[in-house]
């Protein structure tokens, strides 16, 4: 929604955008405040920062925008919206966040410029081109966890994106001591973007403090980090991950919640979480609170956990991994 907001923006046309409950809740004011700056009429609910929007678009003017937040949609949907407007887009961003649009862009033809934390982009033409999508780390982080913690495990997961500015938990395994128990295989390059094979196998981890500009990197892999934590000797903190209360649940209070159920030894904190590893989970049951990232990092949890653990609401997990009970069942019948 947000990305197509964007593009919707540079069009002389009026057009609603909806979505369903959990849509209807995620903030767009982020996206609506600068697009207006732009010249865009938005309307939506709550002062405009709630879906349905109404966008009418056209005529874009150029801004020089300080976002408020390292995100990638937002960045994206400015970046959409700058391919129509009358001058140069700049954006001065807060941290470094996921440049898959950056890369797409350019190899499109597109001139977009970065220096530091700023990025430029000058209106121009597209041009169409072939694109090999390398596998998604965020869904390929639930395999890397489970064969980490697991104490009897050897998993692969083949073709999996690598983009530096996505590849934050590969860092933070590595730094809870992973080692070679996760490794990189037949590394490539594939449609402008680093791919490799990851392969994870059992191992002994330790606790970490995890903060400042790896977070934007690997916020969608916190929930499924804290279930790697929960196995770790020591205490592992979580901060400056406030992003997480915006998700698709509040991701602190349920990843908190739910992983308590199961023994854990877990505290929020405003901005993140701290765990302390207790070595053992047990089976229980547990909601998803209509998260697919939370149904996926407690299918991990159950992995590991002794006896029978029952996600109720299992079924959203199909939001952006439709096969994953499938992998599931391919590697416990292995």
């Amino acid at each position: 929604m947000r990305l197509l907001s964007g593009l919707l923006a540079g069009q002389e046309f009026l057009s609603v955008l909806t979505g369903d409950a959990s849509l209807r809740t995620r903030p767009m004011g982020r996206i609506v405040q600068p697009l207006q700056q732009m010249g865009a009429s938005i309307m939506g609910r709550h002062g405009d920062t709630l879906a349905p929007l109404a966008i009418r678009g056209g005529n874009l003017r150029p801004i020089e925008y300080d976002m408020p937040v390292a995100s990638a949609q937002v960045k994206s949907c400015l970046m959409l919206a700058g391919l129509s407007a009358t001058g140069p887009t700049v954006l001065h961003q807060p941290a470094l966040s996921r440049d898959h649009t950056e890369r797409m862009m350019a190899a499109m033809g597109a001139q977009v410029n970065s220096d530091g934390l700023a990025l430029t982009l000058i209106p121009t033409t597209l041009k169409a081109v072939d694109v090999a999508v390398p596998g998604d780390i965020s869904s390929a982080a639930f395999w890397m966890v489970a064969g980490l913690i697991h104490p009897n495990a050897r998993v692969t997961i083949t073709g999996v994106g690598l983009n530096p500015s996505r590849a934050g938990i590969i860092d933070a395994l590595q730094m809870m001591g992973a080692g070679d128990c996760l490794r990189l295989e037949n590394q490539r390059t594939e449609g402008g973007e680093p791919v490799a094979d990851v392969v994870a196998t059992s191992a002994s981890l330790q606790a970490i403090e995890l903060g400042g500009e790896i977070i934007p990197i690997m916020i969608d892999e916190l929930p499924v980090l804290a279930v790697a934590a929960c196995f770790a000797r020591g205490q592992t903190v979580f901060r400056d991950a406030a992003e997480l209360r915006v998700k698709e649940s509040d991701r602190i209070e349920t990843t908190v919640s739910e992983l308590r159920r199961m023994g854990a030894d877990i505290d929020p904190r405003e901005d993140g979480m701290v765990i302390r590893g207790v070595s053992k989970l047990t089976g229980t049951d547990v909601e998803s609170h209509g998260d697919h990232r939370l149904a996926m990092s407690l299918a991990v949890a159950g992995l590991a956990a002794a006896g029978t653990t029952t996600i109720h609401g299992s079924e959203d997990a199909s939001v952006s991994y439709p096969n994953f009970w499938e992998h599931l069942r391919s590697i416990t019948n292995g």
